[in-house]
């Protein structure tokens, strides 16, 4: 039999505890996340939000595009982060606070004319972080290479320096650098850079193998700091074990061991920590049982729950926040109220009762407490997914409504399931307000469905619909299509030499000539784009899908406008827009012109119109005479102005005389 003990310091540091929270919260945010690099260094994290949909990238060139990228614990360097800001993706720094403390140190220390001394392993990203905030820094990974360093060169032993180490280093190796820079360094400034956490970490890991014969330490072999904790342990015990997870328990000989002590990296989950520890106290017979059983009971004490699982559990009790449910596992379930069903007017006591059987979705697992958080209306939610799987595959349009706009494009809402809608894909044109959208509600084209991340991830276009039904439409309108036939449609665009307008998914052109029946120059003069007006079909081409299209009709001919409003004898208001030298042209209605002979502007002799009359002058004139055929009008002025005395008297005179 054997006693167990773990150190109070084991597991998760509070940057890494920083970062894994980081991860969780973004996630949840949806969208495509990504870390560069593993966000720590230990696997089962890794995979862990790789099941959540968090993907772990190599370099900034593999950053999607719209994707929101975090920095790991680690930290980055200066060009990494300018790259990251020129590449135009969301970035959110993880970076421990103690490491970024260093990059400050050293940014400082270049920026006073002093050489960055930083000691730690050189391939550590840590390390590549923190050298990369200044130009020439100087790496050392043990003091034996400090000395060699300052041997190196008589100068180095009085160069200005900033001394700083990697913040999981080893405890004793600083010391001794520490030490030799004293003694041997006229301008030195040190700063203690070791994280507090891991300097605890390492004494109680030293003091917990001297008072055991057998030590454990759980930890991704990749991390440094779980290496470092495993090569103190080496110091003070006999037999130390490095291992991943409880399962590589089943390689370790506890035969004659009495005191075995349980220790842990900075990037070791608690979780993982907590189940090697409940499996070395429910097997502490191993070296009398048989090898069969060691297996059968450690494969029973692994048994884990994930985030995403679907499983089958029975309600326990129901109460006014939360329903207790039995899932046959260590973790207490429950499921909160809200989460119970989709309809929010049913109250868990109507669908559920104490003894039932059900499926549950896990949200969330909380190792440190033992509980874990359960969902049904997730499962309402899945089936959802499954109708937009449906629709992908069976490229089925679905009816969406907008609820916002980003930088990206649209987000848009299908029975509780986000949707993004690029603004590539959204119909509108580039530069366009995908603004006018937000609220509406349209038809989509489902382009992905991704169930792999957390939150899921699907994508959609509004173009695909618009196109297909553009092209049903283009369909429609040739089988029917014929010369003389009226369309009301939208003008799209303009041309020197005319307007092209959709009729209802086939664009026609008026040409500039069919426009107006009176001369212009531009088709603006006219029609502006998004006008709507009413065209008819004048040619058409099918095999060219060509059509000519008109929109001057017989009822906007000036000529027929006129003779509907006037008639000889009428006076109209006319407006004089050229000079002739017999006589003056005025406008009676835009189009049509009419005749003022010289002899009948005034009730006088005059020599040349313009002693009377100016262009753009608007005068009163009576019609008295119209010329059908030859489409002329003469004008009169001068029957409209009181006959002076000498002309009445004439006028009587001649009268009597008859």
């Amino acid at each position: 039999m054997y006693e167990i003990k773990i150190s109070d310091a084991a597991g998760f540091c509070f940057g890494v505890q920083r970062a894994v929270e980081t991860v969780e919260r973004v996630a949840g945010e949806g969208g495509c996340v990504v870390t560069l690099g593993p966000i720590v260094h230990n696997r089962h994290v890794v995979e862990r939000f790789a099941q959540m949909g968090v993907r772990e990238i190599a370099s900034v060139d593999e950053a999607p595009p719209e994707s929101t990228v975090i920095i790991r614990a680690h930290g980055v360097d200066r060009a990494t982060m300018l790259a990251l800001e020129a590449r135009g993706v969301r970035v959110v720094d993880a970076t421990c606070p103690f490491v970024e403390r260093i990059h400050e140190l050293v940014r400082r220390a270049e920026a006073a004319h002093r050489t960055p001394v930083i000691y730690g392993s050189r391939t550590h990203p840590e390390v590549v972080g923190i050298s990369g905030w200044c130009e020439h820094p100087i790496v050392v990974e043990s003091p034996a290479e400090f000395e060699a360093w300052l041997a190196d060169s008589p100068e180095n032993a009085d160069l200005p320096i900033a001394l700083v180490a990697q913040t999981t280093s080893n405890q004793g190796f600083w010391k001794k650098i520490v030490e030799i820079s004293k003694k041997n360094c006229t301008n030195a400034k040190i700063f203690d850079t070791i994280c507090r956490a891991t300097e605890v970490r390492q004494t109680e890991a030293a003091e917990l193998a001297s008072r055991s014969d057998t030590i454990i330490v759980v930890g991704d072999k990749s991390s440094a700091n779980t290496r470092q904790l495993a090569a103190i342990c080496r110091e003070h015990c006999p037999r130390v074990y490095l291992i991943d997870s409880a399962a590589d328990l089943r390689g370790c000989d506890f035969s004659d061991s009495h005191s075995i002590g349980i220790t842990a990296g900075a990037s070791t989950p608690a979780w993982i920590i907590k189940e090697v520890n409940q499996t070395m106290d429910e097997i502490k017979t191993v070296e009398t049982a048989p090898e069969e059983s060691f297996e059968a009971m450690l494969d029973a004490n692994i048994k884990t729950l994930n985030t995403g699982d679907t499983v089958t559990g029975v309600v326990v009790a129901i109460g006014s926040t939360e329903v207790q449910v039995d899932l046959g596992t260590k973790h207490a379930g429950y499921i909160p109220v809200d989460e119970v069903s989709s309809d929010p007017n049913e109250k868990p006591e109507d669908v559920l009762h104490v003894g039932d059987e059900i499926k549950v979705f896990v949200v969330r697992v909380n190792d440190q407490e033992g509980t874990v958080q359960l969902s049904r209306k997730k499962l309402d939610g899945m089936r959802v997914w499954d109708e937009l799987q449906e629709a992908a595959d069976n490229k089925t349009p679905v009816e969406v409504k907008i609820s916002e706009t980003n930088k990206g494009g649209l987000v848009a809402n299908y029975k509780g399931a986000r949707v993004f809608i690029p603004a590539s894909a959204s119909g509108v044109a580039r530069g366009g307000n995908l603004e006018e959208l937000k609220g509406q509600t349209v038809r989509i084209r489902i382009t992905e469905v991704n169930r792999e991340r957390r939150g899921g991830r699907v994508v959609g276009s509004i173009r695909a619909v618009q196109n297909e039904e553009r092209k049903a439409a283009q369909e429609k309108i040739w089988s029917e299509i014929e010369v003389g036939k009226k369309y009301t449609g939208t003008v799209k665009s303009l041309t020197s030499y005319g307007a092209f307008v959709d009729i209802g998914g086939v664009d026609g052109m008026v040409h500039v000539s069919e426009l107006s029946w009176r001369r212009i120059k531009n088709p603006a003069e006219v029609v502006k784009v998004g006008d709507v007006i009413d065209v008819y079909v004048i040619a058409l081409d099918p095999e060219k899908k060509k059509i000519s299209l008109g929109y001057k009709t017989e009822e906007m001919n000036p000529w027929n406008q006129f003779t509907a409003k006037y008639s000889v004898g009428d006076v109209a208001r006319v407006k004089i827009v050229k000079m002739m030298t017999f006589g003056a042209f005025a406008e009676i209605v835009p189009g049509v012109d009419g005749l003022i002979h010289i002899s009948q502007i005034a009730d006088r002799r005059i020599g040349k119109p313009e002693d009377v009359l100016t262009v753009g002058q608007e005068v009163d004139a009576k019609i008295i005479d119209i010329d059908a055929e030859h489409k002329r009008i003469s004008l009169s002025i001068r029957a409209l102005l009181e006959p002076t005395v000498e002309e009445q008297a004439e006028a009587i005179a001649e009268e009597n005389a008859e």
